[in-house]
């Protein structure tokens, strides 16, 4: 094939000189236009630029290749943030150029440094360019594409440093499996991962190239050279130094035996594009000069322009057994093998773990890593983000990124995003997602409702228990001397109170809200109005005393009870409005202990009862007792051997002490986590006690004198009431204090007299 090429070109050996040259060199213009070229060696990218190379062709593949495929490594080992060191020159910018451009078409991997080593580095400049590295200490992954001498001061500087083990190396073709670069420094190396075109070893060539000698290769011109390289002699005795300990060559040494040998990698390549060349030629002569033996006129001189289009026609299967084919850029089929350097039992090598052709296959089994074995290493910008963290990217590098927490009530959306639960809901342990609140209400077992459970038991017994007694006794004198229907109004009042509590305690549905609606002020509101017009009555009687001795009107028992039933009736038209306005149902509040933490937000299940609402439906219940109180103090003066006014002065008074404790321990627990139980509690314990006041201070001497004191609950001597006014009127003139009449005659005889018919 060599000879059918020199033929194409004249036997003058100048001309046929300068022929060879341009084959070497490059396309260049001269006698039918430019002579292709085909290369097995450069795989610069540039070179697959059609404007500027258009004659160029090579059977090795394009660093584009070889940079798709490095990418497609760090893509398969999950790293997304590594460094680029080339050296200066076309080779190495143009592959860390290819690299970062498939980096970022491909996506999800970043560049953290891209170091450019001088053609003539200074001292220190590679301790620098180590430093520069340290300053992005996650990207622990170094692309590499330099030559080997700068491969190798690189590793010397990141054994200085103290960071073996610290970069994972990944070396281009440059690199390879050659071992120059990492002799002596096997440890600062271990762990690269190199790649190389894919390649075999041609052993008929081994057998022609361990066969040449001195005198069987005269023709080429470097081989002399070579020799004295290969086998450390000299050929000249004039070359030889005193004390230089170099020998000379004996012609007997042999390439093999006498010295180490290994087949240059681009063999195979440079005899595929020998027999490209020759393909072409043929395939060239047989269309343009058919049936004929040498050259026809048509050939004499080849016009390169054509001859292109042959050579990027080939289709053969080369010295390796790889179809050798161009694309229209004049580039060969990417197809590389991937080695990994690897420390085993104190011995090194370079293991193929892989190989790429068009796609990655990438046996991460077979890897080993310093210090972590198979354990993929990382080289990474940031840490994947926990669940229930978003991630913030940081501009420009979008594999760098900050994690930001979901607060609050918030929940991770996707990687990028937190958005709120709905108001019902809270975000889950990891904040992946939202849960339902829990609803709570306050529970029968609850210890918050013991006590006023308790008081409300006690107390409907005692109520019972003093009604009991009084329909027993309905006809004695101190039954009558308590004005017997309004003593049942008012105890009908205190029961409804006790009953309030467990209408407050039951669960919240549409029947119990409505009821609490109706009885949480109407028992008061009987109450109240029972005591109102009895203090009402005694400081009109007194009043109208101090005036003349006719009695005033409305003080029988019959007015008396239209008079309180008038009251009560205000506090039910109330009622029966705010039904109209706003229908009782129940609600769940979810703001009400709606929690920083969401770990402890509950909804609350409660009647639609505001606190604003709440005072106004005892609003009412409030004015009475604060009127009844203003009687009480206005009938302080009264002879209590006449009237009960005293018993319910201090029962007005002890009742307005537990409704101003109430007011602050009520509304200043507003904020509280345990808003629900407390205010509940204090509620019903207020009510229940107010309930115990009256109860305890009112009825309950009339008890004990009704079963333990018979004697004392006896008729007495009838006089008119005029008489019993003007009585009452003197006494309270003189503010004498014994008694009238011995064994407590005159004490219920006012209260009898009014109420006879």
């Amino acid at each position: 094939t060599v000879q059918t090429l020199l033929k194409l070109f004249p036997h003058d050996g100048a001309e046929r000189k300068k022929r060879r040259t341009l084959l070497t060199s490059g396309p260049c213009c001269g006698g039918e236009g430019p002579i292709p070229q085909i290369s097995y060696a450069s795989t610069a990218p540039d070179l697959s630029d059609n404007s500027r190379y258009d004659f160029f062709s090579r059977v090795v593949p394009s660093d584009t290749y070889q940079a798709q495929a490095m990418v497609d490594i760090v893509r398969a080992l999950k790293w997304n943030y590594v460094s680029t060191v080339a050296s200066e020159g076309s080779y190495g910018e143009s592959g860390v150029e290819a690299f970062i451009q498939k980096s970022r078409e491909d996506g999800g991997v970043c560049i953290a440094q891209s170091v450019k080593i001088p053609r003539e580095p200074k001292a220190g400049e590679f301790d620098k360019i180590i430093r520069r590295l340290l300053e992005t200490s996650n990207a622990r992954g170094v692309i590499i594409f330099a030559n080997e001498d700068d491969i190798r001061h690189v590793l010397e500087a990141a054994r200085r440093a103290n960071q073996t083990g610290h970069f994972f190396w990944m070396g281009s073709d440059s690199w390879g499996s050659k071992i120059a670069p990492v002799l002596h420094l096997e440890e600062v190396a271990e762990g690269a991962v190199t790649i190389l075109p894919k390649r075999m070893s041609v052993r008929g060539f081994d057998r022609y190239f361990s066969s040449r000698t001195l005198d069987n290769n005269r023709r080429n011109i470097w081989f002399a050279e070579f020799w004295e390289d290969n086998f450390h002699c000299k050929l000249s005795r004039h070359a030889l130094k005193k004390g230089s300990h170099v020998k000379k060559c004996t012609n007997r040494e042999r390439i093999g035996q006498d010295s180490a040998y290994e087949q240059e990698g681009k063999v195979q390549f440079v005899i595929d594009a020998v027999y490209a060349m020759g393909h072409a030629l043929h395939a060239m002569h047989h269309d343009l000069c058919p049936g004929r033996v040498g050259l026809c006129p048509r050939m004499d001189p080849v016009d390169g322009t054509q001859l292109l289009k042959y050579i990027r026609s080939v289709n053969f299967s080369g010295i390796a057994g790889n179809p050798v084919t161009f694309n229209e850029n004049g580039d060969a089929p990417g197809r590389y093998d991937i080695y990994q350097y690897q420390l085993r039992n104190d011995s090194a090598e370079y293991k193929v773990i892989g190989s790429w052709t068009d796609h990655l296959h990438l046996r991460i089994e077979r890897m080993h890593w310093p210090g972590s074995g198979q354990q993929l290493p990382r080289s990474i910008c940031s840490l994947p983000c926990q669940p229930g963290e978003r991630k913030k990217t940081v501009k420009g590098m979008p594999c760098c990124w900050h994690c930001e927490p979901c607060t609050g009530y918030q929940y991770q959306v996707d990687r990028y995003t937190c958005k709120t639960c709905p108001y019902d809901m809270r975000p889950t342990e990891n904040r992946t997602g939202c849960r339902p609140i829990p609803i709570i209400k306050l529970e029968w077992d609850s210890p918050w409702a013991v006590l006023p459970l308790f008081l409300a038991v006690v107390g409907i017994a005692a109520t019972l228990f003093v009604v009991i007694t009084f329909v027993r006794y309905n006809d004695t004198p101190i039954v009558k001397a308590s004005g017997r229907e309004l003593s049942y109004v008012l105890l009908a009042g205190i029961f409804l109170c006790y009953a309030t509590t467990f209408l407050m305690i039951a669960e919240p549905d549409l029947g119990t809200c409505s009821l609490r609606r109706i009885f949480l002020g109407l028992g008061m509101s009987i109450s109240y109005a029972a005591l109102l017009t009895k203090t009402n009555r005694i400081y009109r009687i007194f009043e109208q005393g101090k005036r003349s001795v006719s009695a005033p009107r409305f003080i029988s028992p019959a007015s008396q009870l239209a008079i309180t039933f008038s009251l009560i009736s205000l506090q039910l038209l109330g009622i029966c409005v705010w039904f109209v306005v706003d229908p009782s149902h129940s609600v769940v509040d979810f703001q009400d202990q709606r929690t920083l933490d969401p770990r402890f937000a509950r909804g609350v299940l409660k009647c639609d009862i505001s606190d604003l609402s709440l005072i106004c439906l005892l609003g009412y219940s409030m004015l009475l007792m604060v009127t009844c109180t203003v009687y009480a103090i206005k009938t302080r003066g009264v002879p209590e051997t006449f009237n009960e006014a005293k018993p319910i002065g201090f029962t007005m008074y002890t009742t307005c002490i537990v409704w101003l404790a109430f007011i602050p321990i009520f509304f200043g627990t507003s904020q509280s986590a345990d808003k629900l139980y407390i205010q509940t509690t204090t509620l019903t314990v207020s009510v229940s006690l107010s309930a115990s006041v009256s109860l305890g201070m009112l009825y309950m001497p009339k008890v004990y004198i009704i079963l333990f004191h018979p004697e004392q609950n006896v008729p007495k001597r009838k006089r008119s009431l005029k008489a019993v006014v003007t009585a009452a009127a003197m006494s309270n003139k003189f503010t004498q204090k014994g008694n009238f009449r011995p064994n407590g005659e005159a004490k219920s005889e006012l209260c009898e007299n009014l109420e006879a018919p």
